[in-house]
């Protein structure tokens, strides 16, 4: 139990800015392991994002309340993950070869794939949340944050660790994640579904298994697996297709809803 703990606490550790005690072990043992708790991570960086847009929401409106818990999300999180979806765009946008390609990744500069990447994935991510009112973006963001740490975790366990040089930032490679790993991620990646009281809600994993996917097949294709941006990438990618398909589908329940009315 102790070890099962300190595992969790190399989690949060890593993944976040949450101050932990001293005494946490940080070997790449445990970090290797400690992506088994990635979407339990996703859960408190989301509840933390929910909780400053409830409050600001009765001081300042829904847009002011949206941006800082964004702002919120990313400083507890150090844009681990928002940096990591820049360096995949520049190394895939600027390299032709997986030796380029996982040369300009490991580049600490941002170039201008990165930064035009960048804004468009905070544009929409804040006018997805921006459709949506009260204590449903604080579920949003919980169940965002924890499904697509889950679904970023399966790139990590279904393709191998490639950057196997020693260079780059250090990083969970999770080369021997096991199965029970996974599932467990799967427990606190699923879990925050069932807030919104709608089993038909579950839906919405397939446009997000669907992107992680694609990406895990033109990561395979480039560079033969994957590197802790690229697990980074897919977590906003499908941070992103999960608002959209949530958009939807309330959209099409709507129209259902007014179908059967008449």
């Amino acid at each position: 139990m102790k070890k099962e703990f300190d595992i969790f606490l190399t989690a949060i550790m890593f993944f976040t800015r949450i101050p932990c005690p001293h005494w946490v072990d940080h070997s790449k043992d445990l970090l290797n392991k400690s992506t088994r708790y990635f979407a339990l991570v996703g859960i408190i960086v989301g509840a933390f994002g929910g909780a400053i847009y409830y409050g600001a929401s009765y001081l300042f409106g829904q847009d002011l309340a949206l941006l800082l818990s964004m702002m919120g999300t990313i400083w507890i999180t150090g844009a681990f993950h928002e940096d990591g979806f820049a360096d995949m765009l520049d190394g895939f946008g600027g390299g032709w070869t997986k030796e380029k390609i996982l040369t300009i990744m490991k580049d600490s500069r941002l170039g201008t794939y990165g930064t035009v990447g960048l804004i468009f994935l905070l544009a929409t991510k804040f006018l997805s949340l921006q459709n949506i009112h009260g204590i449903q973006v604080v579920f949003m963001l919980i169940a965002g944050h924890s499904i697509s740490r889950f679904f970023a975790t399966i790139l990590i366990y279904k393709l191998p660790y490639v950057r196997d040089d020693g260079s780059g930032k250090e990083k969970p490679s999770a080369d021997n994640m096991q199965l029970k790993s996974l599932l467990l991620n799967s427990v606190f990646g699923l879990l925050p579904l069932l807030l919104f009281q709608e089993i038909t809600v579950f839906i919405v994993l397939i446009p997000c298994a669907i992107a992680t996917y694609l990406m895990a097949q033109f990561f395979k294709k480039w560079i033969g697996g994957h590197t802790g941006d690229c697990a980074g990438a897919t977590q906003q990618v499908v941070e992103i297709v999960f608002y959209l398909s949530m958009l939807a589908f309330w959209k099409i329940l709507c129209i259902y809803s007014c179908q059967l009315a008449v």
